[in-house]
């Protein structure tokens, strides 16, 4: 099992991005010298709460700071793209990182955005398929291009100089492409039974019910069996909210502070969701209320804290829930109101509760 860093990221708008940007490259650093295996960061353009725009220009500036960890997306929103765009901006990348590049797509989750880029009545699902069936053509063939679909044309035929090198477009460093992954939210998640059918890794997102966690594998399956493809849990990673702490006094004490970085966390989330009528991926039984989704609620149902051996034995409860072991962990960034604390846990997590867990999850792939 994989460890990675998922950055969504969510800051106080208070603070400058400057400052944001500083902190969110300062925990990938770390990640790396922890020995993390993946970062995911979000993209969203109009967003004073999430302010990366670009996490291919941000994952830039941290190759030559990082040695081992791998770049993914998470996600590139494919509707307000340009598919060549896309096809050139990801293949640099690739070439940029010698192949440390996980592609995340999704078809985008910020209505501001969407109005931005003039997607919001668009079916965002068939124009994410478009776009990155269009990325694959494009890098799989040499000009002239003439790639037609429902959304958009790449064409390059009037204007070629092979003398000068011009037409050809980059192509990954990756053979043939970079890893495709998708994000999975929803309770029997629709992108979750896509990302089965065309056999892509899967996220299950950080801040939802493990129930619903759960179901994104079930239609993983489904989307997979309809397709004829093997299902593979070794391409899905779960994202949680995880604090390792010395005791479990320690994660208590910080965690009862409802203005702490989590508690901040989850009363964003619960205004965004609450806004937008998705209050149901809060809920472990969908006959709950919402008055009964309450801070509190979240902190108490998907949050794992605790000492490192509390906080291994809700990850084994967690793979067991699950069915059984899966392919990456992905431990949800929160701003870092107390570094020396967050910055621990990263360690405890990494050093204490990941070994532990991985000789876990190898007994039961042994007995399977």
């Amino acid at each position: 099992m994989d460890l990675g860093l998922f950055m969504q990221p969510l800051h106080n708008p208070e603070r400058s991005i400057t400052e944001m940007l500083d902190e969110d490259r300062e925990a990938a650093i770390l990640a790396d010298k922890l020995g993390f295996n993946e970062l995911w960061v979000g993209e969203h353009y109009s967003s004073c709460i999430e302010p990366i725009v670009n996490p291919l220009q941000f994952f830039a500036s941290l190759i030559d700071r990082t040695s081992n960890i791998k770049f993914a997306t998470g996600v590139l929103a494919l509707p307000q793209h340009h598919p060549a765009k896309i096809a050139g901006d990801a293949a640099q990348f690739d070439h940029l990182s010698k192949g440390r590049f996980i592609m995340g797509i999704g078809p985008g989750g910020l209505a501001t955005d969407f109005e931005l880029f003039d997607v919001m009545e668009k079916n965002r699902g068939e124009m994410l398929a478009e776009c990155l069936d269009t990325i694959h053509a494009i890098w799989s063939s040499d000009p002239p291009y003439n790639i037609k679909g429902k959304y958009w044309t790449v064409k390059i035929e009037d204007t070629i100089l092979p003398k000068l090198g011009f037409g050809p477009m980059p192509k990954p460093y990756q053979k043939p492409f970079p890893e495709v992954a998708i994000s999975a939210m929803s309770p029997n998640s629709g992108s979750a039974r896509q990302a089965g059918a065309r056999g892509w890794g899967m996220a299950s997102a950080n801040f939802i019910q493990a129930c619903w966690v759960k179901s994104h594998w079930e239609q993983y399956a489904i989307g997979a069996e309809k397709a004829g493809v093997r299902p593979d849990r070794s391409k899905w990673r779960i994202a949680r909210s995880i604090l390792v702490t010395d005791t479990d006094a320690e994660a208590a004490d910080y965690l009862a502070d409802h203005k702490s970085a989590y508690g901040w966390y989850y009363d964003f989330v619960i205004d965004d969701m609450r806004t937008y009528n998705i209050m149901p991926v809060l809920k472990h039984d969908p006959a709950m209320s919402d008055d009964e989704v309450t801070l509190q609620y979240c902190l108490d149902t998907m949050v794992i804290s605790g000492s490192p051996q509390t906080v291994l034995d809700k990850l084994v409860d967690l793979v067991d829930y699950v069915g059984g072991p899966f392919g990456g962990l992905l431990m949800g960034f929160k701003e870092w109101d107390k570094p020396a604390l967050q910055q621990k846990s990263m360690k405890l997590l990494a050093e204490e509760v990941m070994p532990k867990l991985r000789a876990y999850c190898a007994s039961k792939a042994v007995a399977a």
